[in-house]
């Protein structure tokens, strides 16, 4: 049996598991999950996915999500 973990990894180092898959550039809420563009507010908690890495272990593989935080400028630029 092969398992795949997937993690979050914020910028702050903290990581937490998720469920689904990601990609580069991709824009994220606080949990994880992605979020549809354009944003409606600038008063959130937003980070884009700036790095994939995988770790290959015997019996599972370790998908892990580098988060970057988004600044408020760069989501002014995102918001409708």
């Amino acid at each position: 049996m092969h398992l795949t973990t997937r993690q979050i990894v914020y910028p702050e180092g903290d990581s937490q598991e998720i469920e689904h898959t990601l990609s580069i550039n991709q824009l994220v809420d606080i949990n994880g999950f992605p979020l549809a563009s354009p944003l409606t507010t600038t008063r959130m908690i937003v980070y884009r996915v700036f790095r994939i890495s995988t770790e290959s272990l015997k019996g599972e593989d370790i998908i892990r999500y580098y988060l970057d935080q988004l600044l408020r400028d760069e989501m002014e630029e995102l918001v409708v």
